[in-house]
């Protein structure tokens, strides 16, 4: 659906119970008025909720002003609404830790399900949502994300005005992330060593594959320990493709423990939060652009160690 509203931009729809509203810029000028267009935009919402909507006075143009259901649609028209899910948001029974905050960041541990920000059937039981409503914090924003799979450290920006300093860092690929993950032993390596491919994404939308051809994507792989018939590893991304540590591992011959998706996309395991994906985001670290200070933030979560047989 459309995108969020971004914190430094003006915004006619205030935040509602932690969701800002999106908005939809209009490609092209429509006949049959705004309730049509809405319903043949979005096949998946019922035109009855398009309808309640606007009698409610919940869309809205660049201005404010509510749009009714026979609006005119014009080209370059921007609308503003509220995204509502179709049916109820099942709640995820995990919760987030604050590992740091101050005027400018807010340094979260995600759990495992959570989702980083709203996406598909996850609106308000994702982190971004939980912690606008929780800390008050209408301008939260991540500046990079987690898979919802993956648990660990994700940094948020609260304050407009700094938050390209940091995003910058992203850009330069000055920030320095380390994970760990639980995996079959990788028989005669030497360690650490480091892994490259190319990678792109596959026919499924959802998930990558490697192909011949120059490589884009790097991995340093550190051993930890072993115990029996698993291994915990320490994973140094040099790149940052889409599921690219668990891509690699894979690879390797060495799938992370209760991946999903690799080596084979299995299907959709619903509200099953028995498995989770054995991967954490342990420690981000980074120069500060303002104070010039190494920064470093480590999650306080574990990984589950299957029971040794």
């Amino acid at each position: 659906m459309g995108r969020q509203a971004e914190a430094n931009a003006y915004v006619p729809l205030p935040i509602r119970d932690g969701v800002s509203p999106s908005y939809l810029w209009l490609a092209e000028t429509r006949a049959g008025g705004m309730l049509r267009f809405l319903a043949e935009r979005f096949p998946d919402v019922a035109p009855a909720s398009w309808a309640a909507r606007l009698e409610r006075g919940e869309i809205v143009d660049a201005r404010g002003q509510p749009l009714r259901a026979d609006s005119h649609v014009r080209q370059g028209m921007r609308i503003w609404y509220y995204r509502e899910l179709e049916r109820p948001e099942a709640p995820i029974p995990f919760e987030e830790q604050v590992l740091f905050q101050d005027e400018h960041l807010l340094i979260a541990d995600k759990p495992h399900f959570l989702p980083t920000i709203p996406t598909g059937r996850f609106l308000k039981e994702t982190l971004l949502v939980r912690l606008k409503r929780r800390h008050d914090l209408p301008h939260l924003t991540p500046i990079h994300r987690l898979d919802r799979e993956t648990a660990g450290v994700v940094i948020f920006s609260h304050n407009p005005a700094t938050r390209g300093a940091y995003q910058s860092l992203f850009q330069k690929r000055a920030v320095r992330k380390v994970y760990e993950a639980l995996a079959a032993p990788l028989e005669g390596r030497s360690f650490p060593f480091t892994y490259r491919s190319r990678m792109v994404d596959a026919e499924q939308f959802f998930v990558s594959e490697e192909v011949a051809g120059e490589p884009n994507s790097e991995t340093l792989v550190e051993l930890i320990e072993r115990r029996g018939a698993v291994a915990r590893y320490r994973l140094h991304p040099h790149t940052g493709r889409k599921h690219q540590l668990r891509l690699h591992m894979s690879a390797l011959g060495a799938p992370i423990l209760n991946d999903a998706f690799y080596p084979v996309a299995l299907p959709c395991k619903g509200d099953d939060f028995s498995a989770p994906l054995q991967l954490l985001a342990r420690t981000v670290s980074f120069p500060d652009p303002l104070s010039g200070r190494e920064r470093s933030f480590s999650s306080e979560r574990a990984l589950d160690w299957p029971a040794l047989k």
